[in-house]
């Protein structure tokens, strides 16, 4: 598939990863010319969680976590992120989540932090709320850090995750508009349709 960046999560690696175990695998990423670009979805529902989530994303070197901080500790989190050089990109999950559904509802909440706290547009998400992901990365692109890739098969709460082309997103728009706007950042595919063989899809 020629993918060179990955986003690793904790169902792949424990956050409770040591330093010769988060070493080891490092390597074996290394060895397979894929580097290690974020970390998350990270959740932090509370104090204790946003130190760990950051001193797991310190641990794997890395520069971007992808993250869901509940909005009390937004202020920590962003000062995390001054502290580690860390960026975190606050990923929105549609009307499954009431903190983050639409990319605006975690853009207004940040706009006035450090540049480095910005948005990981998930499309899948966004599509399912109705809102067209083209638009909503325009729109908020001075934030822009990360994009989830998908498809859906709806653009409602029953939306499922399909391969690319086969859904309701107009791939060929989202990416024009990205080429458009000069995006340098990430596109990672998130493909929950076949969890055990994921790469037909893909």
């Amino acid at each position: 598939l020629r993918v060179k960046k990955m986003t690793l999560k904790d169902m792949h690696l424990p956050m409770a990863v040591t330093p010769a175990e988060m070493d080891v695998v490092r390597e074996k990423m290394k060895a397979a010319g894929i580097e290690l670009s974020s970390c998350g979805v990270v959740y932090m529902r509370n104090e204790e969680q946003v130190h760990k989530g950051f001193a797991y994303a310190k641990l794997a070197g890395i520069r971007m976590m992808v993250g869901v901080p509940d909005p009390p500790f937004l202020a920590l989190a962003e000062q995390k992120v001054k502290e580690l050089d860390i960026a975190l990109a606050i990923h929105n999950h549609g009307p499954d989540n009431n903190s983050y559904p639409s990319p605006e509802s975690a853009y207004t909440l940040i706009q006035k932090m450090d540049k480095r706290v910005g948005l990981c547009i998930d499309v899948g998400h966004t599509q399912r709320l109705g809102l067209d992901p083209a638009v909503q990365c325009e729109k908020y692109f001075d934030r822009l850090l990360d994009v989830h890739m998908k498809d859906v098969s709806g653009s409602d709460k029953a939306g499922q995750t399909v391969e690319c082309g086969a859904g309701v997103i107009d791939i060929p728009k989202l990416l024009r508009t990205l080429a458009k706007l000069g995006y340098k950042g990430t596109l990672h595919f998130e493909h929950e349709k076949d969890a055990k063989d994921p790469f037909p899809g893909l």
